[in-house]
């Protein structure tokens, strides 16, 4: 045993002096360098032999080393700082995500306390929990349009198709008011008249007149080319362009109001935004875009739905089913499934718990890219339309303009006619696909089939708006195809990129493709 001690302590003392060395070795580098009382008896020594273009060199020497170590210094202070910001940052995230957590879990403990509170009450007036409850207030009063024995039968209810004892008369009262609403509704008088060019006038000097917001006709046209060729339309910009009022003032043009479902960041699901079914209740907590779809297939009207500040969560979270369901290529297939099961009281609309998707809903998202948002993925973008507004609007003079009775048929019915009389020509085409070729040689980047059919519905339906062939060609190509490139290693492919800017003037015409070669000179100075 003594033997092994001696042997280990002979083993780390020659270790430690190897440590030792190098922080010796180190040490005497530093002092090394900062001998500043060494550097002077050099010069001191061989100054004697300077001329007059030896001394400026030497004292440039001595400028030149000496800034370099002061440049270093400033790098490492600031780096320190960068470091420092950092990590402040990454605890405040973690600080947050950490209240978040606390406040999910304080909602779980009081909806568990009111669900036994609600059980309490459930057995005090001796009803049975197996199927629907008809709870009307925490007094036991009778149910809404109930008189006192009314609400001891809806108590007793009917049998489901699952063979369940429902026990209230329905389980979607806001859907259920959409039916009673529409049982006396009398449509207005659509005008079918306009064209899509007067369309945005129109909305243009309604908007200006009536609602003190300024667009630009660009905007407005970018705005019903979109709608054409998809149901989702995200805004993105800067805070202040009018990316929140242009939906609401066209839902005002329309006098149809937008509905708005405010997007927030606990949001991990689509219970959020369709409702969901409390198995302890057995009724459908609903919201309002679940009641403005629902009525929409009731209407003839356009109806939209504002998704504000969508990407503050995950898009692909909530909305992740709708993204599926308007890929179907079958309308008749853009079915949401609210309940497994059927009632005999269930909603006029609902076919076997299933919601169809009207097609005159469209979905109008707003987006801020900052560092309390997530990043929308290219999923989401190729199944949307993105419109940048980055300018606040410039005010002019506008005649006094009220708001229209526009019909999704008629609507429809114009961009079915724009699709004919202004498809792409064959020319614009030819450029596209060959476009697409170079760049899949030079960045092994593709257009994709759905980017290509919604630019043929996007295009045409733009120019009918009052805008060119080639300005809506280059407003889907820098908004859906370019856009892919931030994904790229652009600091390894600026040549690339500024061949593509000769490339596209050479092929379409100098300076015809401006939102493009803009975007593309912007990417090369960003990396």
């Amino acid at each position: 045993m003594t033997g092994f001690l001696k042997w280990f302590f002979v083993f780390m003392t020659e270790m430690l002096k190897g440590f030792s060395m190098i922080f010796k070795g180190l040490w005497n580098g530093i002092k090394q360098i900062f001998n500043i009382k060494n550097y002077i008896q050099i010069f001191k020594t061989y100054s004697t032999d300077f001329g007059a273009l030896g001394w400026i060199l030497s004292i440039l020497a001595i400028i030149l080393v000496a800034g370099v170590f002061v440049l270093l210094g400033l790098m490492i202070v600031l780096a320190i700082r960068k470091y420092i910001r950092f990590r402040h940052s990454i605890v405040s995230n973690e600080d947050l995500l950490e209240e978040i957590s606390d406040l999910q879990r304080q909602v779980l403990k009081m909806t568990k306390e009111k669900d036994e509170i609600m059980a309490m009450k459930v057995a005090q007036m001796g009803i049975p929990t197996t199927g629907a409850l008809s709870l009307a207030g925490a007094d036991g009063m009778p149910a809404l349009g109930m008189e006192g024995g009314d609400a001891a039968v809806a108590a007793v209810g009917e049998t489901g198709d699952d063979g369940v004892i429902q026990t209230a008369d329905r389980r979607f009262s806001r859907l259920m008011e959409v039916d009673s609403f529409y049982r006396s509704y009398t449509p207005p008088e659509y005008n079918n008249t306009i064209t899509l060019e007067e369309l945005c006038d129109t909305y243009r000097n309604f908007a200006c007149s009536r609602m003190h917001l300024f667009y630009e006709p660009k905007t407005i046209r970018l705005f019903i080319a979109g709608m054409a060729s998809t149901k989702l339309i995200i805004l993105q910009g800067i805070s202040g362009t009018g990316k929140t009022s242009l939906p609401y003032s066209f839902g005002k043009f329309l006098q149809h109001d937008t509905t708005i479902a405010s997007v927030q960041p606990s949001w991990r699901d689509r219970t959020e935004l369709f409702g969901y079914f409390n198995e302890f209740t057995k009724n459908f907590n609903e919201t309002e875009v679940l009641k403005r779809i629902y009525s929409s297939s009731y209407n003839n009207d356009i109806n939209l739905v504002l998704l504000d500040e969508m990407n503050i969560a995950r898009v692909e979270y909530y909305f992740a089913e709708m993204l599926s369901i308007l890929e179907m290529p079958n309308a008749d297939e853009w079915e949401l499934d609210l309940v497994p099961n059927v009632w005999s009281t269930d909603p006029v609309n609902l076919n076997r718990g299933k919601l169809k998707i009207p097609q005159n809903v469209w979905y109008i998202g707003t987006a801020n890219n900052d560092d309390s948002t997530y990043a929308i993925s290219d999923k989401v973008y190729d199944r949307a339309q993105p419109i940048n507004l980055d300018a606040k609007g410039v005010a002019f003079d506008a005649p006094d303009t009220g708001p229209i009775d526009l019909g999704f048929d008629h609507l429809d019915q114009l961009f079915k006619e724009a699709f004919d009389k202004y498809p792409i020509s064959q020319e614009t085409l030819k450029k596209i696909q060959q476009l697409d070729l170079w760049v899949i040689e030079k960045l092994r980047v593709a257009f994709g089939n759905r980017i290509l059919k919604q630019m043929g519905l996007f295009v045409p339906v733009y120019v009918a708006c009052g805008g060119e062939e080639l300005e809506g060609v280059d407003y889907v190509l820098a908004t859906k195809i370019f856009r892919k490139f931030e994904s790229l290693n652009l600091a390894m492919l600026r040549d690339e990129l500024r061949e593509l800017v000769n490339y596209m003037n050479k092929s379409f015409g100098k300076n015809k493709m401006k939102e493009s070669i803009e975007y593309l000179e912007r990417l090369q100075k960003l990396f």
